[in-house]
């Protein structure tokens, strides 16, 4: 096997671990804590937000220890041998009901939630940084960033797709409860992310060799400085948002929508219409996304298709509103999802592609090697867009009067509740969908700016080290002559 296929395909395990666990947080841990753990939704409501808010302000400064790492093996590709072990059992600890009082559970909650999404942050943001080192080429970002999109994706669509049949199984077949059905079926997803972790580290290597000639501080000044940044943050984070307030409706929305017994036709045949169909498809779908980023990049732009692909979304999300609630209609919501999904996973390596020109832009301009803050900043905005979403979703069911059931059954829900699950899958992903347009609208790194960006570091990064302490007026000076 080529060696680039073989860091390719290495590179895209890791976020195949990730994607499994990630995808399960967001779409069933609501759901989870609700309807099997026992939480209210308020109180699961604020635990979200919580967590993930630390979660969300503990990455970047988990980018400025990765930027600061200096081993044989690398500056970030040591984190996912250290951090392997500590993901896999956390993750098994966060989906653990205790038998204890409420006071007791919501503790418990709040521990392993917390310890969970720290491991998390400890080995993605250094993962996610890895694409600003793991190649020196533009154009080879937006592809390895593809192969990380498809593994993940495919990782979505095992664990999604497995994930209710597993549960049944343990409960149905070998007579658990429900939460230890729960917590099993998790046992299994986090023996297979703790290999594909190791794998990772072992087909991967760092080809560039960034340094930083700043302190901490005048890191985070450039990083306030950086107007792309700024721009992309809010772009990302409402296009994360769109993916969580659709993906943390599904369950509730097919529990309490379409029913434990609906069925479609799908090539003549009688298919039961159940969340982890719906999910996974759209995994599938989401591939298919992926595959398409690399040629529709090259023919648009990243800019112009991030901005398409929204417009579409929005487009496609309102028309969701007007399905049936019928086996026709079921068919329809699939298609739907399936298109969807197509351009979610158009969106995916673009916008990780586009945090990989800003680390560039930063490092120019300000000559911080600041990759890990840069990327860190990525993951920071998408758990901001998690934190609300997911929390939002919680507050608004509550809001409009939805019915809990413990042991994950569903509850005779009132119309409002309906109401606001329909306008969950719907206008809301849509209205944060047009966010997402108006910020990109204003992201000033296109094609030729990124190009000019790349020769010059090339040629930079080859230099002798003496050469590099300029100052960022100096620094800011010769980027203005270059792009003058």
């Amino acid at each position: 096997m080529p060696k680039l296929l073989k860091r390719k395909i290495g590179y895209g395990l890791g976020d195949m671990a990730s994607s499994m666990f990630w995808k399960i947080f967001s779409y069933y841990l609501p759901f989870f804590y609700s309807n099997v753990f026992g939480l209210s939704l308020i109180d699961a409501g604020i635990l979200v937000m919580v967590t993930r808010l630390w979660d969300a302000v503990s990455d970047p400064m988990m980018g400025v220890v990765a930027d600061r790492t200096d081993t044989r093996m690398g500056k970030y590709r040591p984190y996912l041998l250290w951090f392997a072990l500590p993901f896999a059992v956390c993750g098994v600890l966060l989906f653990t009901t205790p038998d204890t009082s409420y006071a007791g559970k919501l503790i418990w909650a709040y521990i392993t939630y917390i310890l969970m999404m720290t491991v998390y942050t400890g080995i993605n943001v250094p993962y996610g940084a890895m694409l600003g080192v793991i190649t020196d080429s533009p154009e080879q970002k937006t592809v390895f960033s593809s192969f990380r999109m498809l593994f993940a994706y495919a990782g979505s669509f095992v664990a999604l797709a497995a994930w209710e049949p597993m549960c049944t199984f343990f409960s149905s077949t070998l007579g658990m409860t429900e939460a230890g059905a729960w917590q099993w079926a998790m046992i299994v997803i986090a023996i297979a992310c703790l290999a594909l972790f190791l794998f990772c580290f072992a087909l991967t290597r760092e080809v560039v060799h960034t340094r930083s000639v700043v302190s901490v501080g005048s890191d985070f000044k450039a990083l306030l400085k950086n107007r792309p940044w700024w721009i992309l943050i809010g772009a990302a984070l409402s296009f994360n948002m769109f993916s969580t307030v659709r993906g943390a409706t599904v369950a509730y929305f097919f529990a309490d929508v379409i029913g434990a017994d609906a069925h479609m036709w799908l090539f003549g045949l009688s298919v039961l219409f159940y969340s982890g169909l719906f999910l996974s498809v759209g995994e599938v779908a989401n591939m298919a996304g992926v595959a398409l980023a690399v040629p529709v990049v090259r023919r648009m732009g990243k800019k112009p298709a991030f901005m398409a692909v929204n417009a579409l979304l929005v487009v496609l999300s309102v028309m969701f509103f007007f399905l049936p609630v019928s086996a026709a209609g079921f068919f329809l919501m699939l298609v739907f999802q399936v298109l969807i999904s197509v351009l979610t996973g158009i969106m995916s390596p673009l916008v990780w592609s586009m945090y990989a020109d800003v680390a560039d832009y930063s490092e120019h301009r300000f000559h911080t090697a600041s990759t890990g803050l840069i990327f860190s900043s990525s993951s920071m905005a998408q758990k901001f867009g998690g934190a609300i979403g997911g929390a939002a979703v919680l507050w608004l069911l509550d809001a409009c009067g939805y019915v809990t059931a413990s042991g994950g059954a569903a509850a005779l829900q009132p119309g409002s509740a309906i109401t606001c699950l329909w306008t969950l899958m719907t206008f809301i992903p849509a209205g944060v969908a047009v966010v997402a347009i108006v910020a990109a609208w204003f992201y000033p790194l296109d094609t030729a700016r990124v190009r000019v960006i790349a020769d010059e570091l090339r040629v930079r990064r080859a230099a002798p080290a003496s050469t590099l302490g300029q100052t960022e007026k100096e620094a800011a000076k010769n980027f203005a002559q270059i792009n003058a």
